[in-house]
């Protein structure tokens, strides 16, 4: 009998991550002689490679389909964002989580692997390690903001850590718990699609582009998209370009954007970075994703209010976006809560299209926080530690 590898992901940046491992892992199993390449059972999509070696099944998304994983549950049904969504949706994550672990029985695998999602992961992590699965861990809950009690589950129920951000080593190691950083894995994905031609936008000008990217969730949407729609009417110099997020129904997109001057394109978010002069972006992984291809940004966050409250008497962080927690300084201008308007909005694109000292400055910071997250290959090697251990 092959190996057997069980993935969770729960939103679109873990299917994101988790489709370059699996790839990763397939690319393995060829090399020493345990091809995955199989004939493609009818009515299966072309992109989903079964093998009788190596055999992942997972909770993921269409870009972990894509890479050969046998998703059986997609994380567009497991997105629940907030405090309140989690309570009021309670009944079926409890049951998600009952599905998920008969399903992992079932399967009886080598090895499990969880990618962030630690509201659900964790749980799944405490059974795994009772049934004696051995648990590997890539990507970090984000426990050193909130929640730090969690590490000791970690300690307990975790057999391997592997770290994507530079500062979560050390902060680990305060805990007693040896942990691997292995470089961030959006490198990874940014430099596969540095090998892509750049393809024209459609609409496509002359003008200075300007990425609007609202979230991936709709309650995001709900609270970015008209503060987004109203400044895209302010600027008649550059051309707006939203991304649609995958799991998301276009018609939200074009209902709130109405006669407003934005283009949306729906599977092109790195295509339109690499055009992109300028972005406005929520709170999220897409902040990361725009530093990297270093793009001037202005993050975005607002949430309810009783989802704020409860947040700024739990979270012990300084800022909200990565790239600002990263370098352990404001590198991008963060607009929160009260603070995110139309017109404070307005005035921090205007700050980032014009040349000058704070555009200048911005994009050498950007430049240096690529250097501090160690290069590509973050997929490559926790693919070789897996595969090791199985």
């Amino acid at each position: 009998m092959g190996k057997r590898i069980y993935i969770i992901a729960g939103e679109a940046s873990g299917d994101l991550h988790g489709g370059n491992l699996v790839r990763e892992l397939y690319n393995l199993s060829e090399r020493h002689g345990r091809s995955p390449v199989a004939s493609i059972p009818a009515g299966r999509p072309a992109g989903i490679i079964r093998s009788g070696a190596l055999e992942i099944r997972a909770w993921g998304g269409d870009r972990m389909a894509a890479a050969g994983a046998e998703v059986v549950k997609h994380y567009r049904d497991l997105a629940f964002m907030g405090f309140t969504q989690v309570v009021m949706n309670l009944r079926t994550i409890l049951r998600n989580i009952d599905l998920c672990k008969q399903d992992i029985a079932a399967f009886k695998p080598d090895l499990l692997v969880l990618i962030d999602y630690p509201g659900f992961n964790l749980r799944i992590a405490e059974w795994a390690h009772e049934q004696g699965i051995p648990v590997h861990y890539y990507i970090s809950p984000q426990v050193w903001a909130w929640k730090k009690g969690r590490v000791h589950t970690i300690k307990r129920v975790v057999d391997r850590m592997y770290v994507i951000l530079p500062f979560e080593q050390e902060w680990y190691a305060r805990y007693g718990h040896a942990v691997e950083f292995v470089g961030h894995p959006l490198l990874d994905a940014i430099e596969q699609e540095g090998r892509t031609p750049l393809q024209p936008l459609p609409g496509d000008d002359g003008r200075p582009v300007v990425a609007l990217l609202p979230g991936s969730r709709k309650q995001e949407l709900a609270r970015m998209l008209p503060l987004m729609v109203e400044v895209s009417r302010r600027f008649p110099q550059v051309r707006f370009v939203m991304a649609a997020a995958p799991a998301l129904p276009e018609e939200l997109y074009v209902e709130a954007i109405g006669d407003a001057p934005i283009t949306l394109v729906s599977g092109r978010t790195y295509d339109l970075l690499r055009h992109a002069r300028a972005a406005l972006v929520t709170s999220g992984t897409a902040t990361l994703e725009t530093a990297l291809f270093g793009v001037p940004e202005a993050v975005c966050y607002k949430s309810g209010a009783l989802n704020v409250w409860i947040a700024r008497r739990l979270v012990d962080i300084k800022f909200i976006s990565l790239v600002n927690l990263i370098m352990d300084r404001e590198v991008v201008r963060e607009l929160i809560q009260g603070d995110l308007t139309v017109d404070s909005l307005g005035a921090e694109l205007e700050r980032l299209l014009a040349e000058g000292p704070y555009r200048t400055q911005m994009l050498a910071d950007l430049a240096e926080l690529r250097t501090k997250l160690g290069g590509p290959g973050a997929s490559a090697k926790v693919a070789s530690m897996l595969w090791k251990s199985l």
